[in-house]
């Protein structure tokens, strides 16, 4: 780790520090918060190592965007959650960071791990008194099952968790569920693009309902893309959105609603392949240019 002088805490580089010294937590609008938690993968591991990766990836990345310098708006990254305990306490934990994220006026860049962690930043948003806002979800499967092997807090039952909370939710890219989710869909009314809709002709907006909340979190499962983009990923399902489609849609978004955080989620780093990593840098990156230019 020698070439990596700013880092948060052992391994955890801050975010595009090879461009820029690293800011103030007060004067960076953007605040990426590491998780690096794995519990309950079900299929391939290795998500526990993603947060790092993406970190350390980002320092091969441009500041030009290609539209714009997002850095500009100051990223600062924060250290690592501690991961180690219950399901319960470590939830616990990512409300509290990304709490005091929202608290003090910034936006909250969540890096995981499973996708269980959005189960704690959506506590923390609602905690620090965020009101009528929606979940929208990239993914290839609907993560709607009660409980999956037993565990409520399962990578496999993450969305469930979060409309149990009231909380809209419309998913794009969904190519993998089973009975269960199919029909807690219809209880809850979750609206959706799956992936036979969005792919074969390759639909890049879409419009949300009128009446979908006017602010968004935005999580995004990098297995929603297709596993000839993202491989790296413990669940990869062929069929899944194409890079510039992905991109596309979640300016869609940022189009017709204030987001007001997104999280990239399962990342699972192949030892030797650093293509996926480092898109998965860049995609974070550019998702917090399109957030950028669309509050601006």
């Amino acid at each position: 780790m020698e070439e990596f002088d700013q880092l948060v805490a052992p391994g955890y580089p801050v975010f595009l520090g090879s461009e820029f010294e690293h800011p103030a937590a007060d004067a960076a609008a953007f605040h990426v918060l590491p998780v690096p938690y794995e519990e309950s993968v079900s299929y391939g591991g290795g998500t526990a190592k993603g947060p790092a990766a993406i970190l350390q990836a980002s320092w091969q990345l441009e500041t030009w965007d290609g539209k714009g310098h997002p850095c500009r708006e100051g990223i600062h990254t924060l250290p690592p959650v501690d991961t180690d305990g219950t399901p319960e306490a470590v939830v616990e934990r990512i409300a509290a960071a990304t709490e005091a994220i929202v608290r003090a006026g910034k936006f909250p860049v969540v890096l995981g791990g499973e996708h269980t962690v959005t189960i704690g930043v959506i506590r923390g948003l609602l905690a620090a008194g965020v009101e009528d806002f929606g979940v929208v979800q990239i993914d290839a499967h609907a993560d709607l099952r009660d409980a999956y092997e037993g565990n409520p807090y399962s990578h496999a039952s993450v969305m469930k968790r979060i409309v149990d909370e009231d909380i809209p939710l419309f998913q794009l890219g969904i190519r993998a569920f089973c009975e269960e989710e199919s029909k807690t869909r219809k209880v809850y009314g979750v609206k959706h693009l799956d992936a036979e809709v969005l792919v074969p002709k390759n639909v890049t907006s879409f419009e949300l309902p009128e009446d979908f909340p006017s602010k968004v979190f935005f999580t995004l499962d990098v297995d929603g893309l297709d596993p000839s983009v993202f491989p790296a990923t413990g669940t990869p399902v062929p069929g899944g959105l194409s890079w510039y489609q992905t991109l596309s849609l979640f300016e869609a978004v940022a189009q017709q609603r204030d987001i007001i955080g997104f999280d990239i989620m399962e990342l699972a780093p192949i030892d030797g392949f650093h293509a996926y990593e480092f898109s998965a840098a860049l995609l974070t990156y550019k998702m917090m240019g399109i957030v950028q230019r669309n509050r601006d």
